[in-house]
């Protein structure tokens, strides 16, 4: 990326990481806004359209290549408006011209280069073009220079295509008519599971062939599947694929966090990007595993992910960084950067920093070898020839044995070892950090923080949570509206579905974290300004994003990827507002929305997991168990009430102060006191209460 000190465009004003790192490329940019369409209007020239992050690997190799070249750019300048959009930016722009990407070429990634009319319709379009011809890609001045011909000698022919594309994508956007089900949504879960656990590899465990993405949303599924019919094949599934990422070169196992991919079926060597959302949504996965299995390995795993969070992703007031890159120098004063040199390791490096015999226990754990430890399938150019990516290669009885130690001294000299280079590792060059704040992540991470302070009791990752949360609350509300992201202030950008479904979701975490009614106020007011925004009154569920003249399209998002659908997160938080604060206009909107996408679930199912876990909690018949007592006399009873996994459990701590509160929302709680001056608790399955107990023992037999 270039590193002049004197902006050249105008992405120089930007608040956007990724867009300032393109302010001094010679190419005249403009932002996503009207004066770059009035332009294309005015010249009558096509858009150019370039959407990316700062964390892209193959956006800086683009960049590098072609938007740093003065002769590149030229061409650029000369024949089209250049629009550089980042996607965390504004999610809409890039979901709708992805889709056509992805319809035109059958894939899809960034970084997207996409060619459009004057009225942004799209005509042509794809990722990554090289400077010259290579991998079956037209090299991008050639791409230019053909465009430019076509508009200018067959402009009709290219209307006429970008008109087709644009009503192609209003068709997309139909998801059906709303329905039900042959066999009704019981016959669905099972149709999902099949589909998930047949996918499953059974060598290697995850779903499906290398390379191998995270994709949390299923195993909250499987856990949901399990607790619901009783299946053991889905909690095994589940948690072989949590182990071996957790223990693998998927997860930084000095330092914590997982990296956003891996290249090989193994599990080994990684796309070394960090992003936020992977670290929220695997933690949470990962707490869910533990309070279903009791085993600590995931317990660790989860707290391993949030102090790395806390520790490199956090911004001094509270709020969580969007990502970190995969690139970064491979020693100081270098003027190139390699993938994962801040994580990967020479054999000699470990042996200066660890003497012995702790060096050679540590290379035999963690499997690394004088040539390197990356298979070829990993990497087959030999980028990672002569370094090691840490990985659990042996089981820690069979080290303590080759090392003729106690397993409890090979466990001491590990623990010793990771501290030791991790210090080391801590004066390599870092990792750029997109410091954008994204209210969507935030979300999705104070609810992992939240939830690791209910399940752990610990209140710790409770501050943590509050801190994010009262960022967001001050820093990304302006006049009252909430913004998509901050980055030295609020961006204009209004926020979108999934922004305000993942902090409604956040807020219900924090009361079941913290007991403070206000967050279930601020929960409802959110939610009932999310369904003001982007319900869809007539069929039912949520569109991404609110009515812009500049996007073709509003989708409502049907697929749970690496990050939730806004669809699927708010049929969530209706289910809980119908349970926990009987909400039954929530209750209506979340069963209509589960239904608006009937005809897509009926042919993909597993496409939708978290819709579908949604769609369970809506329908389990809801436990309540009510606390009636004061928080300080209470906490034993709150954390025999905390154990074990159910989807439907709700807790409700019914002190003096929130007694009023849930008065109002749940008058069955009305009469619940104390007994004899102790604290007590009612379990009440759906809204049928038995007896009041006393002690944790009463309490863990009832449950």
């Amino acid at each position: 990326m270039s590193e002049n000190s004197t902006p050249t465009n105008r992405l120089a004003h930007s608040k956007s990481p990724y867009l300032l790192q393109h302010a001094h490329n010679p190419v005249d940019w403009f932002e996503w806004n009207d004066e770059a369409f009035q332009k294309a209007r005015d010249e009558d020239k096509p858009i150019f359209l370039s959407v990316g992050y700062s964390t892209c690997h193959w956006c800086h190799v683009m960049e590098r290549e072609s938007f740093e070249n003065d002769e590149t750019a030229a061409l650029m300048n000369e024949n089209f408006v250049c629009i550089k959009v980042d996607r965390e930016e504004r999610p809409d722009v890039d979901k709708l011209y992805m889709t056509f990407v992805q319809m035109a070429t059958r894939s899809g990634g960034w970084p997207m280069s996409v060619f459009l009319t004057p009225d942004l319709q799209p005509f042509y379009g794809g990722t990554y073009f090289p400077p010259s011809g290579a991998y079956g890609r037209p090299g991008f001045p050639d791409l230019l220079k053909g465009i430019a011909r076509a508009w200018n000698e067959d402009r009709a022919g290219v209307v006429e295509s970008a008109q087709s594309s644009a009503q192609t994508l209003v068709r997309y956007m139909d998801v059906g008519e709303p329905g039900d089900f042959e066999g009704g949504w019981n016959a669905v879960y099972d149709a999902a599971f099949s589909q998930i656990a047949g996918s499953f590899d059974e060598e290697w465990a995850g779903f499906g062939d290398a390379p191998k993405f995270p994709r949390p949303v299923q195993h909250d599924f499987l856990h949901a599947y399990a607790a619901t019919f009783g299946n053991d094949e889905a909690h095994r599934v589940s948690f072989a694929t949590l182990r071996a990422m957790a223990q693998r070169g998927m997860n930084d196992q000095l330092g914590g966090g997982f990296h956003r991919y891996s290249v090989d079926e193994e599990w080994i060597v990684s796309h070394f990007e960090k992003m936020l959302y992977d670290q929220a949504q695997l933690a949470i996965s990962l707490l869910e595993a533990h309070q279903i299995s009791g085993e600590m390995e995931f317990a660790e795993a989860a707290e391993k992910t949030l102090r790395y969070v806390w520790r490199d992703m956090t911004h001094l007031d509270g709020g969580f960084f969007a990502a970190e890159d995969a690139d970064s120098a491979p020693r100081h004063g270098a003027d190139y950067k390699e993938e994962g040199a801040f994580y990967v390791w020479k054999k000699s490096e470990i042996e200066a920093f660890l003497p012995q015999p702790h060096a050679q226990i540590f290379c035999d754990f963690y499997g690394v070898k004088s040539e390197g430890n990356a298979p070829k399938q990993g990497d087959p150019h030999g980028e990672f020839r002569g370094k090691n990516i840490l990985f659990e290669a042996q089981s820690i009885q069979i080290v303590a044995k080759m090392n003729g130690v106690t397993v409890r001294e090979a466990l001491e000299s590990l623990e010793n070892s990771r501290q030791t280079l991790f210090e080391a590792r801590q004066n390599r060059p870092r990792p750029h950090r997109d410091e954008k704040i994204i209210a969507f992540w935030n979300g999705l991470m104070i609810s992992a923080f939240a939830r690791a302070a209910h399940v752990l009791n610990n209140p710790k990752w409770l501050r943590c949570a509050r801190s994010g949360a009262d960022f967001v609350l001050r820093e990304l509300f302006v006049e009252g509206e909430l913004r998509r992201h901050f980055k030295d202030g609020a961006a204009p950008t209004p926020a979108f579905c999934d922004d305000y479904a993942a902090l409604c979701r956040a807020f219900l975490d924090l009361y079941d974290a913290s007991f403070e009614t206000k967050w279930l106020e601020g929960a409802e007011k959110l939610a009932d300004e999310m369904a003001a925004k982007f319900y869809d009154e007539e069929r039912g569920g949520f569109y991404n994003s609110g009515l812009d003249p500049h996007v073709l399209v509003r989708f409502k998002e049907d697929y749970d990827g690496a990050e939730p659908s806004a669809s699927a997160l708010a049929i969530e938080v209706g289910a809980r507002l119908f349970h926990l604060l009987g909400r039954e206009d929530w209750r209506e909107k979340a069963e209509r929305s589960a239904s608006a996408f009937a005809q897509r679930i009926a042919g993909v199912p597993s496409a939708m997991p978290l819709l579908l876990r949604s769609r369970m909690l809506l329908d389990a018949a809801p436990i309540h168990i009510v606390v009636a007592g004061e928080k300080a006399a209470s906490e034993e009873l709150l954390a025999a009430a905390r154990q074990g996994f159910s989807l439907q459990k709700h807790l409700v701590l019914l002190d003096e102060k929130s007694r009023e509160f849930w008065a109002q929302k749940q008058p069955f709680l009305r009469e619940m006191r104390e007994v004899d001056g102790q604290s007590a608790v009612y379990v009440c399955r759906d809204f049928a209460c038995l007896r009041p107990v006393t002690t944790p023992q009463e309490l863990r037999e009832l449950l």
